[in-house]
This record gives structure tokens, sequence and C-alpha cells, in this order.
């Protein structure tokens, strides 16, 4: 189970490769999506820190009794471009949607900061959720513990559950993406089990 659904992985995760620009246009998500290796593996998305940045979340866990690891974590969320523009014009993810989940631990003092985290140089862990109609399900999990490529992960796994059970949008954790859920709101693109979810917490309340 991964961290965008539940589970720290932590791996030494070297970036590299290039990512080559996109023309505008919602259908070019293919340009700077997935790319595969013969044999069907996740080939590492290239300079994904070139695509646009989603969120940050610090130390986050869907389980109100998990255990602290002792250290702080930091999550960084990155979307390829075009898919972030279809978003913008749809309010919903188009084929080939890349969306990687960056790990880094966290630092204290330091230089002049005197409170407070900042992340750490080095990656933890890097994990990449892809829509592709190949996909069993249309979406696929990948974690990555080198710089190569990985195999998607298999259904059942929790992860899929979870995001299919939770997300605000197409199995995507939109909820915690501030740039992106009024906007979703607005083109009435919410799943139903986000809304009957947030309106059972305001029930309880």
């Amino acid at each position: 189970m991964l961290r965008f659904a539940l589970l720290v992985i932590v791996l030494i995760v070297p970036q590299q490769g290039a990512v080559q620009p996109s023309q505008t246009g919602a259908g070019n998500a293919v340009a700077e999506g997935p790319n595969y290796t013969a044999n069907g593996e996740l080939k590492m998305p290239e300079r994904y820190r070139e695509w646009i940045f989603l969120t940050s979340g610090v130390d986050m866990s869907y389980s109100p009794n998990a255990a602290m690891a002792g250290h702080s974590m930091f999550d960084n969320v990155f979307v390829n471009p075009s898919a972030h523009r279809a978003f913008l014009e749809t309010g919903t993810w188009p084929d080939k949607t890349t969306l990687v989940l960056e790990i880094r631990g966290s630092e204290g003092a330091s230089s002049i900061n005197k409170r407070g985290h900042t992340q750490s140089p080095e990656i933890m862990g890097l994990e990449v959720h892809v829509k592709d109609a190949k996909l069993e399900g249309g979406w696929g999990f990948y974690e990555f513990d080198g710089p190569k490529s990985a195999k998607v992960i298999k259904r059942p796994a929790g992860c899929y559950e979870c995001h299919e059970g939770h997300a605000a949008v197409d199995t995507t954790f939109v909820q915690f993406y501030p740039t992106l859920l009024g906007l979703a709101k607005s083109k009435g693109t919410l799943s139903a089990a986000y809304l009957k979810e947030m309106g059972a917490a305001a029930g309880s309340k």
C-alpha cells in the first residue's frame, strides 16, 4: 500500500533525465505522461520537478492511530502540465495523467532557520499514480526503488480501494490540492463518495 494511500515507503531515489516541453492543449498529456519499457514497466518520470506543483503535506496519515516515525516527512505532489491544463478546463483528469508523489525527510535548525522544519535534500521515496485506459480499472500505482522503471502494483491492493472510496475526483485526492478543489466543485466533478463522506463529517459536528 503506497504513501499516496496509507504507507510510508522509505527509499533513496535519485532524480535524473530531462522532460521535453509539450505543446499547449489537453490532448498532449500523452507527450508528458507515462512512458513504458518493452515489458510494460513504467519508466521513471523525467524531470518531474519541472511539472506543476499541486501540494505539500507534512506527516499525513489516513489512520487516526498511526504511529509517528520519530521524524517528520514531507509529501510533494506534481502532475504533468498538459493534464493540469485539461483539469482546469474540465475539472477532471485526461487519459495519460501522471501524478508523482515525492517523499522527503525534514531538517530542523539550520543556517538562519531557528524553528520549524525544512525539507531534506535527499529523496526518501517516489511513487507514481497514472491514468491509462490500458490499465485495469483505468488507473495504476507504481513505487520506485531506483531511477529506472517500476512494475504496476497489482489489484486488489489497498491503495486502489482507498482512492476509489475516498478520492474527491476520479480516484485522486483533489481534496488535498488547494488550487483545484474549488474548481472541481464549480465544475460539478466531485465524486459521490467524497460528497457523502464530507456530508457525514459535517453532520457529526
